[in-house]
């Protein structure tokens, strides 16, 4: 049987009469990165996450997956789940959020929460929503329920404000907040505004 010759993503194949041998190993997760180059938006991938992945996938956890794994899974899979480009991006930028811990300004390109006067409804409409979801219950098995009287809510002030700004992981969950909720843009004010926000609004 005639040698064939092919190219897949600039790489040379070459097929003999055993067939095609799929040199999988020749091809590091970083062949795919430059389809995804703009980091994505980590609220929207976390509910691009919550639609389309989670129900066969559960939650992914901290470390389990380097960034660049998480690109190339992604590739593979966004096609079974018919993810857009930009869907694409925004769930690995959710993804890759627990293997830092700390969020570089700007890496996530999310729209600011943080405009002169913000409340800590908006900050929490545009930054915290989409894991702890609008009744302050959790989107996600393992996120804080705010509504529980002896949960989350029952520590200190001083406690909260530091695993929001640093990120923190509650015993039991799969998966760690980032770092001001994966949203560089927050400022200390933003912080205490959005805590103070939840504790009215969630802790009665």
């Amino acid at each position: 049987m005639k040698n064939t010759i092919n190219t897949i993503c600039g790489q040379t194949i070459k097929c003999g009469s055993a067939g095609l041998i799929l040199l999988a190993s020749s091809f590091s997760a970083s062949t795919f990165a430059a389809d995804y180059p703009e980091a994505g938006n980590f609220s929207d991938g976390s509910k691009v996450w919550a639609e389309n992945c989670n129900r066969c996938h559960n939650m992914r956890g901290p470390k389990e997956l380097r960034d660049d794994q998480w690109i190339s899974t992604a590739y593979h899979m966004r096609i079974r789940a018919g993810l857009t480009g930009q869907e694409t991006r925004d769930v690995i930028t959710f993804l890759q959020a627990s293997n830092t811990k700390t969020v570089a300004a700007g890496s996530t390109h999310i729209v600011a929460a943080t405009s002169k006067g913000a409340t800590g409804k908006e900050t929490y409409k545009k930054t915290c929503v989409a894991c702890h979801s609008a009744n302050g219950k959790g989107a996600f098995p393992g996120t804080p329920d705010f509504t529980d009287s002896s949960g989350a809510l029952s520590k200190s002030d001083d406690t909260l404000i530091n695993h929001i700004t640093n990120g923190f992981q509650s015993s039991g969950s799969p998966m760690a907040m980032p770092p001001k909720g994966g949203n560089p843009n927050l400022s200390e004010t933003d912080i205490e505004a959005v805590l103070k926000y939840i504790r009215e609004t969630f802790g009665k």
